[in-house]
């Protein structure tokens, strides 16, 4: 009797251990930069923005990115900075103007696992999420700065949007 018991609860534990069929194997957290100073071309954070970057960071507190992207611009690299600084990354960085859909596939041809962050903007962050996960995205206003999309990909290459909020609240 106890042998029996023993080997249920043997198989019963292995079971538990076995990750689900459609476990993501991987995670794109897409963001769209923090709040910027002035409407000029490349400014740097405002206040808010740097403190949304340290609530990024928070994000990844438990679990850090294996990549980070992010366009040439002062206000996404300084986004991600905080995140990078605490786990010892160096941002990648990658064309605004590349089509979305071939930023998509690049990123999903060298990221079939693990999990990357891409920091972008209010006009490419909706197509960069659309093309990672074949599904519509509805466009980002340019006050919204608190969205942050995450698209898991399983093994079998299917993709699952989930969309939250982080940092304060976007006005």
């Amino acid at each position: 009797m106890r042998l029996a018991l023993l080997l249920a609860c043997s198989l019963l534990a292995g079971c538990a251990s076995t990750p689900a069929p459609d476990a993501a194997v991987a995670s794109f957290v897409v963001i769209r930069h923090a709040e910027k100073v002035d409407a000029s071309r490349d400014p740097d954070l405002a206040p808010a923005g740097h403190a949304r970057a340290v609530a990024l960071a928070g994000v990844f507190a438990d679990r850090a990115p294996d990549a980070i992207y992010t366009t040439d611009f002062r206000r996404t690299r300084q986004t991600v900075q905080p995140t990078a600084a605490a786990h010892g990354l160096a941002p990648r960085v990658y064309d605004a103007n590349q089509p979305a859909e071939a930023f998509a596939a690049a990123l999903r041809a060298a990221h079939p696992r693990g999990r990357v962050l891409v920091a972008g903007h209010s006009n490419t962050v909706p197509g960069i999420v659309a093309a990672l996960c074949a599904c519509a995205v509805p466009a980002m206003a340019d006050t919204e700065y608190d969205r942050l999309s995450v698209v898991e990909v399983d093994a079998a290459g299917h993709a699952r949007l989930r969309s939250t909020r982080y940092g304060a609240t976007s006005p």
